[in-house]
């Protein structure tokens, strides 16, 4: 009872708090942020300091999950620990074999293969890139596991007994984190590319067989000089994507 109170307590407090503190809504401050985030590709060499790390990962861990299961664990590199990390993984993709935890896609029909290619295209024309040069397609394709010169690399895991569900609230999880990144100025990138050799990750971490390797990210401060981060994708309309049902 006593805690029941408390809560509500804190709760009219933070919404007064938050009609008096600034004119601009919610609502605005959210598409804000959703607006100027985007998939940071060059950083800068500025280590993050612990304690925005913490400030991320306490916003982060307020994500919503299957009854409260927060299966997600989350490893984060810094300092040198990124840089042998990501000089051994890219040793390891000359040679592996992608090997993913959670199977990717065997195919794309018409309308997702446009939009990747919509994707792909507006990256490479931000870096000068021509589709048919295969040399420097490939370069810019091992950058992801050079980490983009990030100075952090965070690798998300679920329970494996959780199954999909699991793996879906990773995904809230990981949507969180860009969000709280971006609102504390940092840049970052979600990377299916790192989960694609998960064995390695799980020996190069010690991560036990009971977790699966979700997603990783590259995160630091975003290097706004360079043209690989000018770029922006497009979203589909809402009557694309939505249905409405009504009486």
């Amino acid at each position: 009872m006593w805690l029941g109170s408390a809560v509500v307590l804190r709760s009219t407090r933070t919404r007064r708090h938050r009609h008096e503190a600034d004119d601009v809504t919610r609502y605005d401050a959210l598409t804000e942020l959703l607006d100027e985030r985007y998939s940071c590709r060059q950083f800068l060499p500025k280590q993050v300091s612990r304690e925005v790390l913490e400030q991320l990962l306490s916003a982060a861990r307020r994500t919503p999950s299957w009854s409260n299961t927060q299966s997600w664990q989350i490893i984060v590199t810094e300092g040198d620990a990124t840089r042998k990390f990501s000089e051994a993984l890219v040793e390891h993709v000359a040679a592996g074999v992608p090997q993913p935890d959670f199977p990717f896609p065997a195919n794309y029909n018409a309308l997702h293969r446009a939009r990747r290619r919509e994707c792909g295209g507006a990256l490479y024309e931000s870096i000068g890139v021509v589709k048919s040069d295969t040399e420097a397609t490939t370069r810019q394709f091992i950058r992801n596991y050079e980490l983009f010169d990030a100075p952090h690399a965070a690798i998300i895991t679920t329970d494996a007994d959780l199954g999909v569900y699991g793996a879906v609230d990773c995904g809230l999880y990981l949507q969180t984190f860009l969000l709280a990144a971006q609102s504390l100025g940092l840049g970052a990138i979600a990377q299916a590319a790192l989960a694609a050799y998960s064995p390695f990750l799980h020996e190069w971490f010690d991560i036990p067989d009971t977790r699966k390797v979700v997603a990783g990210i590259s995160f630091g401060y975003p290097d706004e000089t360079h043209s690989i981060n000018g770029f922006r994708t497009s979203r589909a309309p809402l009557d694309e994507t939505v249905t409405f049902v009504g009486s």
